[in-house]
């Protein structure tokens, strides 16, 4: 295990111990695991895990996105909802993990733990054990819809009891009791998503099929740090509203988009 991902994990480990006594306790808030799975329209692997994503989906505790990636496009038929950012980011996971290879069918639990995608096996005791505590999604997000903007609220960390990361906005109400702010680095991200989409596949190993996709990710807005101040963000809902998407998913993550570590807290809303 690098040294990052040690701390990464101790970091992840004392917020979940430090929130359990706070005023917004992790455990009386909703979901409890991120689930991302990695696949291609063009890995013949694929269709099982993006079935099983889509029956995890169907968990309310649980946010399975699906991040198509872009690596299987040249056997022949190009990914219609491929990224290459989520090919970056496999890779980056992998290579904190220490893993030489990336591959599809994969899933990634709260940003720690990888399982091939289609074990169904494998997954659950992934999200078991980040739902025992070994890591958590310990930091609670507020997100709601202000007329024209996407709200997100995050609480106070030690040592920064009251303080807001916009100015002029007032703190949300009560604070997380998590450990010192200045051990905490992470980056607040809202994804736009398509709760479902099906596509016929015309060419490479999964010609002639018809896949479905649940809860696809078609984009990573930045919306700044959060380093333990009692933060709130605002993104105006013009740059979520893309065809298709229903729903807006927002993540805490530690770590850099290089160099993704633990996923702090998440909240998903579906849009109108």
């Amino acid at each position: 295990m690098s040294p990052f991902r040690a701390r990464s994990l101790l970091l992840a480990l004392s917020l979940a111990a430090a929130l359990q006594g706070g005023a917004a306790r992790a455990d009386d808030l909703k979901p409890k695991a991120v689930v991302e799975l990695f696949t291609s329209q063009g890995c013949a692997s694929c269709p099982p895990a993006d079935t099983l994503l889509s029956e995890l989906a169907t968990d309310p505790q649980v946010i399975a996105l699906t991040l198509a990636v872009d690596y299987w496009d040249y056997v022949g038929w190009k990914d219609t909802l491929a990224k290459h950012g989520h090919s970056l980011r496999q890779r980056a996971y992998a290579d904190l993990r220490g893993d030489r290879m990336i591959y599809t069918p994969q899933m990634v639990v709260d940003g720690v733990v990888a399982a091939k995608g289609s074990d169904r096996r494998a997954v659950e005791k992934a999200i078991s054990r980040e739902r025992t505590g070994q890591t958590v999604l310990s930091v609670p997000v507020k997100l709601t819809r202000e007329k024209d903007a996407l709200v997100i609220e995050l609480p106070a960390a030690k040592g920064h009891e009251g303080a807001s990361a916009t100015a002029g906005e007032p703190a949300p109400t009560g604070t997380a009791h998590v450990p010192v702010a200045s051990e905490i680095s992470a980056d607040v991200w809202v994804c736009p998503v398509i709760a479902s989409q099906a596509v016929s596949i015309g060419r490479g190993e999964n010609a002639g099929k018809t896949v479905t996709y649940t809860n696809i990710v078609r984009g990573w807005i930045r919306l700044g740090p959060w380093t333990g101040t009692a933060a709130r963000y605002e993104v105006d809902m013009s740059r979520l509203q893309q065809d298709g998407v229903d729903q807006v998913v927002v993540m805490v993550q530690s770590g850099s988009p290089g160099a993704p570590g633990p996923i702090l807290g998440a909240a998903k809303l579906a849009l109108p």
